[in-house]
């Protein structure tokens, strides 16, 4: 999928509660959400209940990716562009990233990642939107689960553990 999911399902916001983001950015979703799962799944883990090619919210045919697919898609992306952690400047979409054009990517492969921000339940806040993208991964444990991130900043793409009770964009893979 070339953008970020928007749609528009309780438990998702725009950042902001802005509808202009919404439609650059794609929505912001909880964990659980992302997952169609009970909201109860923010705070405990239901691993049990991710399903290989997890639906979640995505469209019929179309999955929430889990980690390994994440890095399966950073690997061939440095592999196939002859550089080490680049993934993210070949997966950047070529205008959106912050206001100085240099921290643009290439989009090489038609990824388009565009820096939709998360929102913070804790602090009731919005951040990083032009400067950090976050995309809900299926592996979870009992308050994180993984998520994939790229920022304005570095070449980079990598994963890594946010609470699920944040808020992040999606990214659906194509069964």
């Amino acid at each position: 999928m070339a953008e970020n999911l928007d749609y528009n399902v309780t438990g998702s916001v725009c950042y902001e509660n802005n509808d202009k983001n919404c439609a650059k950015y794609g929505r912001l979703y909880d964990w659980a959400t992302a997952m169609a799962l009970d909201v109860s799944c923010n705070s405990e883990s239901c691993s049990e209940q991710i399903n290989a090619k997890h639906k979640g919210i995505c469209p019929s045919g179309w999955h929430i990716p889990s980690v390994y697919e994440l890095i399966d898609l950073f690997n061939y992306v440095e592999s196939n562009s002859g550089c080490s952690g680049c993934a993210g400047k070949h997966l950047k979409a070529q205008k959106g990233w912050s206001s100085d054009a240099y921290h643009d990517g290439q989009d090489t492969y038609g990824f388009s990642a565009l820096p939709g921000g998360t929102y913070d339940t804790i602090l009731h806040t919005f951040s990083g939107v032009g400067y950090g993208g976050d995309w809900w991964a299926t592996d979870d444990s009992e308050f994180q689960a993984t998520h994939c991130s790229m920022s304005y900043r570095f070449d980079e793409a990598g994963h890594g553990g946010m609470l699920k009770s944040s808020f992040s964009s999606v990214r659906c893979l194509k069964d």
